[in-house]
């Protein structure tokens, strides 16, 4: 038996159980349209036929007269082996198999991709989440099961210079000492920042400027690795040459 697929008019040979599984429905293999091939379902193939032709469907429903055998009873049904199904045609297992194939694909990609995305959007607003108490909490809860170290957070907007002062170096000559205190009003801990100290003169010309690291005025490594605390204040003690009397006002700046 033939039918034709109403797309791409492609003819295909069917068979009977292919038919009955679907109740007429097929796929196309060609263009992968769903049609129902009894509307075109035909015994003969004419000879160069481009299109077949389609059957109305009737508002009345036949009535079957001819009877040709009816089941056997219950009884005699056991002895017989079980009829299994026939498989569905080639074109349907492909297509089948052709989307669940895509579809874990899609799956596979979105999965790898998540984390990559989230990663992505962790390092863009790294600043923010190490500066935040509650995602710090959540970050050192992982470094804790990776074996990983956070690094400090770092918001010079958040230290405060609470007092400062310069005076002359009681052993070293030509030397002076400044002396600083610092608070850390943010939630977390911070990482001690880079001092600039700017001296200047009365139109307030720089004369000398240096920026002191970390490591330069602290000389406890442990206190460094810890950082400042939340809230909490520090002195901070710079040594440094005298650049004279024209030298009348200096600056900090934390970076």
């Amino acid at each position: 038996m033939y039918t034709q697929c109403p797309e791409c008019l492609t003819i295909y040979m069917v068979v009977p159980e292919a038919l009955a599984q679907a109740r007429g429905s097929v796929v196309c293999k060609h263009c992968t349209a769903v049609f129902d091939a009894l509307r075109t379902l035909t015994g003969d193939l004419p000879v160069g036929a481009q299109r077949l032709v389609e059957h109305e469907s009737g508002t009345a429903i036949p009535e079957l007269t001819l009877p040709i055998m009816r089941p056997m009873a219950a009884a005699e049904t056991t002895t017989r082996p079980p009829v299994h199904a026939a498989p569905p045609p080639e074109f349907a297992r492909a297509h089948r198999a052709k989307h669940a194939s895509s579809g874990w694909l899609w799956k596979g990609g979105i999965a790898l991709l998540l984390p990559l995305l989230l990663i992505q959007l962790a390092w863009a607003e790294r600043r923010e989440l190490l500066q935040n108490p509650t995602s710090r909490a959540w970050l050192e809860r992982g470094c804790r099961f990776l074996r990983c170290t956070l690094p400090l957070a770092h918001d010079a907007e958040a230290l405060v210079l609470l007092s400062r002062d310069v005076r002359p170096h009681p052993s070293v000559p030509s030397a002076l000492i400044i002396s600083a205190t610092l608070r850390n009003d943010a939630d977390v801990a911070q990482a001690f920042p880079t001092v600039e100290i700017t001296l200047t003169d009365l139109d307030e010309q720089r004369i000398a400027m240096r920026r002191f690291k970390p490591a330069e005025y602290l000389g406890d490594a442990r206190t460094l690795s810890s950082g400042l605390a939340a809230h909490g204040s520090t002195a901070l003690v710079f040594e440094v040459a005298d650049p004279g009397k024209n030298a009348v006002a200096y600056e900090f700046k934390f970076l």
